[in-house]
Formats: C-alpha cells, structure tokens, sequence
C-alpha cells in the first residue's frame, strides 16, 4: 500500500506548481459524487482555496439523487465551493437536432453528456481565471474508458496515475463518505449503468493485471482489447508534417 500521507502533499505540491506556473486564479471540476471527483476535489481544495465543483446532471435519475447527494456532502465535508449546472435541456435538444439529420448510436448519444459537461466546465473556467481538473484513473485510461474530448479533456490530472483500488484506499485515507467508497463505480450516463457492467470485467482484475502483470485469462481478453481498440484516445491527434 502506497504512504497516502506522503502522496497528499505530493500531490498537492504538484496542484500547487501548476496554477503557479499558468497563473490560473483557481480550479474547476466536475463534481460527479464519484469516487475519483471525490479525491480530485479534496486534493484540489487542500492545494487551491479557491476550488470550484461543478455538479453537472444531464439526465439519468441517478444523477439527481444519490450522485447529487454524495457531491453535496463531498462539498460539506471538505468545504469545496459547489455550483449546478443543469444539462438535461441542453442534451435533449442536441439529440432532437442530430435526429433531424442523421441516426445516431446509442454509444454516441451517451457521449453526449460527457462532452456537454466539458464546455461546461470549460466555459467556467475561461471566464473565471480557473484551470480544469481532470477526474479519470489509470484503470480507465488503460482499458480506455473515458470519452475523447468530454471526461479526457482537463488541464492537469492529480490522480491519472492510480488505480481504482488505490483511488478507494486514499479516500479511505481522507476520511471520505462510506456512500461514496461503497457505491459501485458509475458513469452515471443512463439509469443503472456501472462501469463494470458496461466494460464486463472487474475492476479488480483489470488492477490484479495493471499491478501484478497478470488476471484470468477470460478477463485479460477483455482488457487487452479494449486497450487496443481505445489507443487513439490515449495520443494526439495525427497531424500533416509533424
């Protein structure tokens, strides 16, 4: 287990060297009242008093009840400022004008929401002197289970680099709220969607291959492809002459 005392201060020394070095007035993030917001929140607001959470709802039920609950009490708990943006409009009529012109996946139209909720975040952050924080783990970003350019676009990540069995022991670590440790890891982008359902393979095993180099062989199947189907997600854009 990883010296959660130690990686706090690192953490926020590293929070700290960046809004220095950009000359930002403060940070902006999108409270989900998951388990990674939590932690980016918390961290943020030890690095930067002037730290924003933006609760985000575009939808789902989930995203009015419980997630609006944890991220209000995360912003109790901590006192990390908290703002709603309601986005459930904005999608419905982005999706109504899509399906004046084109049929659109279901895939596509749930990444809708992530997208949304990043001009959101971003309209914030230019207009108050912020930087934008990014929420995602090294898990997703490893299996690719995040949206380009909606949850993939911040200005710095603290956490990118940890697991989501590590993600649990620093909350843990922080004290964080048991609903938000114990609740199964959602995107929260239609009512009872789970990560781990919507991947089919544990977060356990995907960490056992990501630390250990090696999970059961039915699940390395899914992990290694989902890794390979999601690599352009993880470089730039190819660009001509470079």
């Amino acid at each position: 287990m990883r010296d959660y005392k130690s990686e706090t201060k690192k953490r926020v020394d590293f929070i700290q060297n960046i809004l220095q070095e950009s000359g930002a007035k403060g940070i902006v993030f999108g409270n989900s009242g998951g388990k990674d917001a939590t932690l980016v929140g918390i961290l943020c607001k030890f690095a930067c008093e002037n730290t924003l959470g933006l609760l985000l709802p575009c939808g789902s039920t989930q995203n009015y009840n419980a997630d609006m609950s944890d991220a209000l009490a995360v912003s109790a708990q901590y006192g990390v400022d908290a703002r709603k943006i309601d986005l459930k409009a904005v999608s419905y009529a982005m999706k109504l004008t899509l399906a004046e012109t084109s049929i659109i996946t279901e895939s596509a139209l749930a990444n809708i929401a992530p997208r949304l909720r990043m001009t959101a975040l971003y309209a914030v952050a230019a207009s108050e002197g912020r930087l934008v924080a990014g929420t995602g783990n090294r898990s997703e970003r490893y299996m690719g289970y995040f949206t380009k350019w909606g949850d993939g676009a911040f200005d710095f990540n603290p956490i990118a680099d940890l697991t989501v069995t590590e993600i649990y022991e620093f909350l843990k670590h922080l004290g964080a709220p048991e609903s938000i440790i114990d609740k199964a890891p959602s995107a929260g982008l239609y009512d009872g969607q789970t990560d781990e359902g919507e991947m089919g393979v544990s977060y356990k095993s995907i960490d056992m291959y990501l630390i250990d180099g090696y999970c059961p062989s039915g699940d390395l199947e899914i992990i290694s492809k989902y890794h390979r189907i999601s690599e352009h997600k993880r470089n730039t854009p190819a660009i001509y002459g470079e």
